[in-house]
C-alpha cells in the first residue's frame, strides 16, 4: 500500500499554518466588592488585584464568619455569657472620685478678645469713603503681628469689600 495522497505530517504541508504563541491567560476582574479593577493574574487561581483587596477580603470572611456563628445557639449562648460578665464587672468598678474643682478652669468670656484693639466708631466716621483699605486693614491695625503676619497677609483676609 502506497502513501496517503495528502499526508498531513509532513513539514511542506504545515507551511500555511502559523506558530503557535505562548497564550498569557485573560484578564481577570477583582472579586472585592467595590474594587472590580482588571489585572493580569500571576497565579492560576489569583482572585484579588493587590495585596490590599486580599487582605480587605480576608478581613470580611471573618466578620462574616463571626456573624454566621453569632447565629447558632452556641454562639448566642457564648455571646450572652460575655454580656453578663461585662455588665457585673461595670457594676463592680469602684465609682469615681469627684475631682476638686479646679479655680484656674478656663471660662469663655462673653466679650471677644480682640475687643480692646479695634478702632472706635467715631475714628470710623473719620475715614473717608472713598479709601481704597479693606475691613480687615482698619480694623484689626492695632492687633499685635505674629509670626508670619504682614501686611500682605492681611489684606488676603477680605478682597471684596472695600471702603
Amino acid at each position: 500500500m502506497g502513501p496517503p495522497e495528502s499526508p498531513t505530517g509532513h513539514p511542506e504541508n504545515q507551511e500555511g499554518r502559523r506558530k503557535q504563541l505562548a497564550r498569557r491567560p485573560r484578564m481577570r476582574c477583582c472579586l472585592l466588592k467595590g474594587c472590580q479593577q482588571r489585572f493580569h493574574t500571576r497565579q492560576a487561581r489569583q482572585r484579588y488585584c493587590s495585596e490590599g483587596c486580599r487582605q480587605a477580603a480576608r478581613k470580611w470572611s471573618r466578620w462574616k464568619a463571626q456573624q454566621r456563628y453569632r447565629e447558632t445557639a452556641v454562639g448566642q449562648e457564648k455571646r450572652n455569657g460575655q454580656s453578663r460578665r461585662y455588665r457585673e464587672r461595670v457594676k463592680s468598678r469602684k465609682p469615681p472620685e469627684p475631682d476638686a474643682v479646679n479655680e484656674s478652669a478656663r471660662v469663655i468670656t462673653t466679650e471677644p478678645f480682640f475687643r480692646p484693639f479695634l478702632r472706635p466708631a467715631r475714628l470710623l466716621r473719620a475715614i473717608r469713603a472713598c479709601a481704597a483699605k479693606s475691613l480687615a486693614t482698619l480694623l484689626l491695625t492695632r492687633l499685635p503681628t505674629c509670626v508670619g503676619a504682614r501686611l500682605g497677609a492681611r489684606t488676603a483676609l477680605e478682597r471684596g469689600a472695600r471702603l
